[in-house]
């Protein structure tokens, strides 16, 4: 076979992952990277509070360029949840943790915000043909396949049975659900859709719960 010249090798590979990357710019199906797949990403800061790259800083150094300085974390989030895709900062990933919204630059810079001790958020993207993994989620990157679309939301006490949400939700247009629940409890998650349906579990009482939910694929009911 005869082999492909090495300079052809290098553009093939640099063609693809700029059609990657605007393909992601746009939000179709292939818009599936940028979120934590794993307890352990992205990278954590080292034990002495700085990492490599930018060390950590006041999170309203990071948070002033949007103006959201000064914000709870409830705020800052629930800003960024409602930011329209296109206008979501490139140069900042917040991802958020049971405990913790990291927000890290592109220098490496860190800061972190406590979350509610009597509150757990959850990002749900529910979804039809394409997904990706998830674990943490992250409020800048992360995008789902089905952008402001309008789903039925029932969320139940698994223990007691009461019902939490059991209303008409639009997804934000990065297509998830960002959901506050109160923390300690698990949940029964149900999505409905055009006659499609799907139901989950989530945990909210541990240090590794996941934050991010991509499982939900909906199915005829």
């Amino acid at each position: 076979m005869p082999q492909i010249p090495e300079h052809h090798t290098r553009t093939g590979a640099r063609r693809l992952t700029i059609a990657i990357a605007a393909t992601a710019l746009i939000g179709l199906p292939l818009a599936l990277a940028g979120c934590a797949s794993a307890p352990d990403a992205p990278a954590e800061s080292s034990a002495s509070g700085s990492n490599s790259a930018g060390g950590t800083v006041a999170p309203d150094a990071l948070l002033a360029p949007l103006e959201l300085d000064g914000r709870a974390t409830t705020e800052v989030i629930d800003a960024l949840d409602a930011l329209p895709l296109a206008e979501r900062p490139g140069d900042l990933m917040a991802s958020i943790r049971p405990d913790t919204l990291v927000l890290t630059n592109q220098a490496g810079a860190e800061a972190r915000l406590p979350m509610p001790e009597d509150r757990f958020y959850v990002s749900i993207a529910p979804y039809v043909e394409q997904t990706h993994e998830c674990h943490f989620h992250s409020l800048t990157t992360c995008v789902g396949e089905l952008r402001n679309a309008e789903v039925s939301l029932t969320v139940t006490d698994a223990s007691t049975g009461e019902n939490i949400f059991a209303e008409q939700r639009v997804t934000a247009d990065n297509g998830f659900l960002g959901l506050w629940v109160p923390r300690g409890p698990e949940y029964e998650v149900r999505i409905e859709r055009d006659g499609r349906a799907a139901e989950t579990r989530i945990v909210t009482d541990t240090a590794d719960a996941a934050t991010c939910l991509t499982t939900m694929q909906l199915t005829n009911a």
